[in-house]
């Protein structure tokens, strides 16, 4: 089943209680490859790899069939900081 960016960021979204989320299907529609940005509470005192372990540990079935997925995830700290 291909997936879609609403599909991974509903989901994202409700189970890092994420404050924000983007995603963009890299793959031209076809749900192949997926750029995910992910601002999260939840990765307070995390480092990166445990960060992406939390992502990656919600998306199991789903990167089944995903080829590829880049992975941003940020606490809302962070995510201040890179906007200003």
């Amino acid at each position: 089943m291909p997936y879609n960016e609403e599909y991974i960021k509903d989901k994202v979204t409700t189970e890092l209680k994420a404050s924000h989320v983007e995603v963009v299907d890299q793959s031209d529609g076809c749900g192949a490859k997926f750029s995910v940005l992910v601002v999260s509470d939840l990765f307070q005192g995390k480092p990166l790899l445990l960060r992406h372990r939390l992502v990656y540990g919600i998306l199991e079935e789903e990167l089944k069939t995903i080829h590829a997925i880049s992975l941003t995830t940020l606490t809302p700290e962070q995510w201040e900081k890179t906007k200003s």
